[in-house]
């Protein structure tokens, strides 16, 4: 039997969670930014067509978004993650098999349905409008890959509606040509140059190429994109977690850091968490990279950037091992009477926890027995009652690194003091007192 994919996408999602709890917002350019107001990561349709790219820094923006009444928002996690976790909930409730893939993504199987998938699709966006006000796009296919080059013309060509099938489409050719091979799912920027050294630029010509070449070329990994694409599907509905090559933990300062101890705290506060993301995919790391830099666009301050790797003794995912090594990069690289900007490190060479290469200086196994059993246990208690409720020393004991967000909104979901306020008028002779919770939301009509 044929499997029928579908991949629902959050329209502009953060700014759309912005916009669910401020409805004068709607039709206004919004953006939304990094941690410490750096970056823009997220705009409205209104924000793109003024020419706003992904990725601008705010400050180089803040000319343009005064002249054009642009709003700007920081990042407000946890009104996302939670509305988020509300989009999947709504999600599970309409179909049987889903599988969430990101923060604003989520691929659903949408087989055995009285209905047709599109039809059946338009029903699911209009649900997930209605239970959680949050716009999505669902892309249709025989195949993972063909759903989300479905998605892609879905969300940016408003004449299907939000939703697009190409299990059985006539066009189902002209979307492919349409479909350059960089956006190909599966496709990265190396391979997508090496195809156009081939004359091969968009999805149809790729579709086209014999299965040995592409094999040879790319690996069995092209090999399935090819097949996917071909409408044979080789990812079932679990496949969507692949294991990082690479974890990276980085953070710009809310202000600059100068003193090697501060730097310290901040490089062991993201040690331990892109240790966690380690632990959490069960693997271990067999290299560390840790780097800095000064302010780039503070021409005023003298600069300095640096980054040093060192591969380990062992592979490890223990927090305190990976610290200490952290620690001695950072002594090395640290240069006395500068003003840093940034720190982080990167953890790579990793490997399954499983497949453990030993080495002569690998811990004995009770030792690493015990190291396992602390770390699970932190991470549980920390699962449990919050992140950095059990931490190194090292991380520090007061929390001097505050991130700069002068432009957050309220944690509307999440907060009992920042519950939306809901002002009403009169209605026949009593006045209807402001309302604080979130079943106010519920309209009232007016006299």
């Amino acid at each position: 039997m044929t499997r029928i994919f579908a991949l629902v996408d959050c329209n502009n999602f953060y700014v759309s969670c912005e916009r669910v709890f401020d409805p004068k917002l709607k039709d206004v350019p919004v953006v939304v930014l990094s941690n410490n107001d750096g970056c823009v990561i997220a705009r409205s349709n209104e924000a793109k067509a003024l020419g706003i790219r992904m990725g601008a820094p705010a400050f180089k923006c803040k000319d343009l978004f005064e002249r054009h009444g642009v709003r700007v928002f920081s990042s407000n996690y946890s009104l996302y993650g939670d509305m988020s976790a509300r989009v999947m909930n709504c999600l599970g409730s309409l179909v049987p098999d889903m599988k969430i893939y990101s923060i604003d993504e989520a691929f659903l199987l949408l087989n055995n349905f009285s209905e047709s998938p599109e039809t059946f699709a338009r029903r699911i966006r209009q649900t997930v409008l209605r239970w959680a006000g949050i716009p999505v796009s669902i892309g249709i296919g025989p195949t993972k890959t063909l759903a989300k080059i479905a998605n892609r013309f879905a969300k940016k060509h408003p004449e299907h509606g939000g939703v697009l099938d190409l299990t059985n489409n006539p066009d189902k050719a002209s979307y492919l040509k349409q479909t350059p091979t960089e956006d190909i799912w599966g496709i990265g920027g190396k391979h997508s140059l090496f195809l156009r050294s081939y004359n091969i630029r968009n999805a149809l010509d790729f579709s086209r190429q014999a299965r040995d070449w592409v094999k040879s070329k790319m690996t069995v990994t092209g090999l399935q994109t090819l097949l996917e694409i071909q409408g044979i599907p080789c990812l079932s509905l679990e496949d969507s977690f692949v294991p990082n090559k690479t974890i990276i933990s980085s953070r710009s300062f809310g202000g600059c850091v100068g003193s090697l101890d501060q730097l310290k705290e901040a490089l062991a506060c993201y040690v331990s968490r892109a240790a966690e993301k380690l632990r959490w995919q069960r693997a271990l790391c067999t290299c560390i990279m840790v780097f800095i830099h000064t302010n780039r666009f503070r021409k005023d301050h003298p600069q300095h950037s640096c980054a040093r790797q060192l591969r380990l003794l062992h592979s490890t995912d223990y927090t305190p091992l990976l610290i200490r090594n952290a620690h001695d990069i950072l002594e090395k690289i640290y240069r006395p009477g500068h003003e840093y900007k940034k720190a982080g490190v990167m953890l790579s060479g990793i490997e399954p926890r499983l497949e453990r290469q030993l080495t002569f200086f690998t811990p004995p196994k009770i030792r690493r027995i015990k190291e396992r059993k602390l770390m699970e246990a932190m991470d549980r208690i920390n699962s449990r009652w919050g992140r950095g409720t059990l931490k190194p020393a090292a991380m520090g004991t007061v929390k001097k690194r505050k991130m700069q967000r002068n432009l957050l909104s309220p944690r509307y979901t999440t907060s009992w003091h920042e519950l939306p306020v809901v002002r009403a008028g009169w209605h026949g002779q009593a006045r209807i007192p402001a309302a604080r919770s979130i079943d106010a939301l519920m309209p009232v009509e007016m006299s």
